[in-house]
């Protein structure tokens, strides 16, 4: 399909676009073009949307529903390809047939409608995100490549033309399953095996979301995990025993490093695919959801020349990206900044990353090592594993360092007692630490369909004392949005995360209480006293802004006292 420019209906809306943007409209999927269209022409979706319809003469269906026997009127594959689908709106007869699609149709869409269907057409046009959803909801993702009426059977008498034929759907499909986690913003895909299925789950902000998938897709399980197996070099014979590898995937524009895992399970393989776009842009602490006061306190730290600022929470906790935030917050030409990662996520301007291979020996101590050697100002190791680490972290912030750094504490006050547990010194970790924050990620509320809840002064007193938290006119007083869900959000009601954060600066008095080796439990409690923001204070606030619910923050309303000293 081809985006004309001269003497085109569309030539109004394209004449204002660069000429690289031409070439990456024009090589787009279908399903971008319009997102993509709307993005270069500054406006929204359904803007956009409604310029096309003047320049086309293409009615718009802002809601449509499709009949229950929609295959049987155009194939699938016909759907997937040109993005559309047949509806109800209108009235269809023996000679016109209606249907919806998120760009101008050309001509061949026309004949090739009306040689499956033996109906002329009827275009009307629709939001991109609407129509992929649905085919992606009513008949699953790759459902037309793995369709028994595309692929050919040993019956024909034509085995090995049978064989090339599955091979293509399977790597069609694979691929299909990517592109589509990709648009869908997953971090992860899983492929689980059951007794008499294969389940395939994406990661979308933190929750695992089932994909529906063909129906006959036991049937290619082996296949499908041979065929990502090869993708990544993998043994694809041993079956017994766990394999890890690295895919490289191109397509749709971006470049993807997908970590993968296999494990045997009962019914088969499951295979885990981390997706990492190394071409993401990384977050400003804005972005992260900081709050004004958090940031400034945290400016203060970062603009040390020497010290330790760590970041705390479990795994998926956006620890990474914190600390990305923060190298970009300080990332100037009068400093070196050099960081050690597994692996690498975001790419900084200006910054020397590089990575662990702990096959080779080139673990972060052994990295840590080395990065002291070169000069730096800034150091930023991915995470402190060991005691090896610990130790050379610490005195490199004590000789004129900033080291920035993770660690897996439930809360702030644990990451000094769990320092100390790996035998760094407490007169060490009090004189090295500036500042620890911890943090957990929460969904985000979807903008375009969020509505205040409707919540009793009763119930918000509840919530605020699950949260410990102590409740004020203002509080009980606040409007707490909760999510609804629509197409922008695949019905979820949320889109994005957001996070929430405990700060933990080491003044005068908790450096005493590191000195004597005291508890977690005091140090929080001094902390406390002396204005620490607690992890479900943050997460009550950013429901008050409306970024979050109820819901979301009561999840994380109990945080274990950790006690390692």
């Amino acid at each position: 399909m081809t985006v004309e420019t001269a003497e085109s209906p569309l030539k109004e809306l394209l004449e204002p676009l660069e000429p690289d943007q031409l070439l990456m409209l024009e090589e787009a999927p279908l399903a971008n073009r319009m997102p993509l269209l709307a993005q270069f022409r500054r406006e929204s979706e359904p803007d956009t949307l409604k310029k096309l319809a003047e320049n086309t003469g293409l009615p718009v269906l802002e809601e449509f529903e499709l009949p229950e026997d929609a295959p049987d009127h155009i194939p699938l594959r016909l759907m997937h390809e040109y993005q559309c689908l047949p509806v109800t709106n209108g009235s269809d007869d023996a000679e016109r047939i209606n249907l919806v699609t998120l760009w101008p149709p050309e001509p061949q869409m026309d004949e090739w409608i009306f040689a499956v269907s033996g109906r002329e057409p009827v275009w009307h046009l629709g939001l991109a995100r609407t129509i992929t959803n649905m085919i992606t909801q009513r008949f699953g993702v790759g459902a037309d490549s793995l369709s028994e009426s595309d692929i050919a059977t040993e019956d024909s008498g034509r085995a090995e033309e049978a064989e090339e034929d599955e091979n293509a759907a399977l790597i069609r499909f694979v691929n299909e399953v990517i592109a589509k986690a990709v648009s869908d913003r997953a971090t992860d895909i899983h492929f689980e095996p059951l007794k008499d299925s294969l389940q395939i789950r994406y990661r979308i902000d933190g929750e695992l979301v089932p994909i529906r998938v063909p129906d006959n897709l036991i049937r290619y399980q082996g296949a499908i995990i041979s065929r990502l197996k090869i993708m990544a070099k993998l043994n694809i014979s041993e079956k017994r025993r766990p394999q890890d590898g690295r895919i490289v995937y191109r397509g749709q524009g971006t470049e993807l490093d997908i970590r993968i895992s296999t494990m045997p399970t009962m019914y088969g393989e499951s295979v885990s695919l981390r997706l990492l776009n190394q071409k993401n842009q990384p977050l400003s602490m804005e972005e992260l959801g900081m709050l004004k006061t958090d940031q400034t306190r945290i400016r203060r730290v970062l603009d040390l020349p020497y010290g330790i600022v760590l970041v705390t929470g479990p795994t998926g906790s956006g620890k990474s990206t914190s600390l990305t935030a923060f190298i970009r917050q300080i990332n100037s030409p009068g400093r070196r900044i050099i960081t050690v990662e597994d692996p690498v996520e975001y790419e900084v301007e200006g910054v020397n990353q590089t990575q662990v291979h702990t096959e080779i020996g080139f673990s972060f101590a052994s990295a840590l090592r080395h990065i002291l050697r070169q000069d730096p100002d800034v150091i930023m190791v991915g995470e402190i594993r060991d005691a090896e680490t610990a130790d050379i972290a610490i005195r490199a912030a004590l000789t004129g360092h900033l080291v920035l750094s993770t660690l897996h504490t439930n809360d702030a006050p644990g990451a000094l007692t769990r320092l100390i547990d790996m035998e760094v010194e407490p007169f060490l970790v009090a004189s090295a630490v500036e500042m620890i924050l911890a943090q957990r990620l929460v969904r985000r509320l979807c903008p375009k369909c969020a509505r205040p809840g409707n919540y009793s002064e009763q119930y918000l007193r509840e919530c605020l004392h699950a949260l410990s938290l102590e409740p004020t006119p203002d509080d009980l007083g606040a409007t707490i949005l909760e999510a609804v869900g629509c197409d922008d959000c695949r019905s979820l009601g949320y889109r994005g995360r957001v996070g929430l954060f405990e700060i933990l600066r080491v003044d005068d008095s908790i450096h005493e209480l590191i000195v004597q080796k005291r508890s977690a439990r005091e140090i929080r409690a001094e902390a406390l006293n002396h204005g620490m923001t607690t992890l479900q204070r943050s997460g009550w606030n950013q429901a008050r802004l409306g970024r979050t619910t109820l819901n979301e923050i009561m999840r994380y309303s109990h945080i274990e006292d950790t006690d390692e000293a």
